[in-house]
């Protein structure tokens, strides 16, 4: 590692960003949306680099600190931190980073949305619950699984299937969540759990569902992404209590 990227690395703003990223990570394993040792959450530095923060290879997501926080390039190479990085976080967020232009980068299998990358439609319905539709217009869905990604081309596939949207459905993968902002995107990811939790409950029923309409949906979305301070507030009162 060079002495710049060391100093960069220790920075009040990285630092801060360090924290918060190890934050988010200790608040998804509190909400139960962590596996083991698996998924992967990153934050682009705001200098416009190409470099990103990424959490260490190996630690379960509730012991990470700011200190285990890694800082790597588009090529994967660490150049500051104490920890190895896992491959397919440095394909996955790499390409998601470069090709999408997303700030921060969550990626995981929580249960009920990756329960719904299963079905035949692959995604959330955003017309149905309250909270499913403050994603609605912003989400894709990738049915095209083809293995781990290990290499570059998938990333880059990944990367160019979500087609400029906030969230992506990895067909019989997981999900990956995006935001130009942690808080707010730590937010979305623990929402969209929610609201796909609740579809999948619904459709357990049997029941016919009852989707609102699609310009009803926008609105809610539009009302959501209008006013942000609960996000904020969320994020917070997780700092406060993890």
């Amino acid at each position: 590692m060079t002495t710049q990227h060391q100093q960069d690395f220790n920075s009040a703003s990285v630092t801060q960003l360090r924290t918060d990223l190890a934050l988010a990570l200790r608040a998804a394993a509190f909400h139960g949306l962590a596996e083991g040792v698996c998924n992967h959450f990153s934050v682009e530095l705001p200098d416009q680099s190409g470099r990103f923060l990424l959490n260490p290879r190996g630690l379960l997501w509730e012991e990470v600190q700011a200190d285990d926080i890694v800082l790597i390039d588009v090529h994967g190479n660490i150049l500051a931190g104490r920890h190895a990085v896992e491959p397919t976080a440095m394909y996955i967020h790499a390409a998601i980073h470069r090709i999408a232009g997303k700030a921060c980068v969550l990626h995981t299998h929580m249960p009920h949305a990756t329960a719904l990358t299963l079905t035949a439609r692959r995604a959330l319905d955003t017309c149905l619950s309250q909270n499913a539709m403050r994603f609605h217009g912003r989400v894709a869905a990738d049915a095209h699984y083809n293995g781990l990604a290990l290499d570059a081309a998938e990333g880059e596939r990944i990367a160019h299937a979500m087609q400029g949207a906030d969230v992506v459905f990895l067909g019989n993968h997981g999900v990956v969540v995006c935001g130009q902002r942690l808080d707010y995107a730590y937010d979305d990811l623990y929402y969209l759990e929610r609201a796909c939790c609740v579809q999948v409950l619904a459709q357990s029923t049997g029941q016919p569902l009852l989707p609102v309409a699609r310009p009803l949906a926008q609105k809610v979305m539009e009302q959501t992404l209008s006013e942000r301070l609960q996000s904020e507030l969320f994020f917070e009162a997780l700092r406060r209590k993890l």
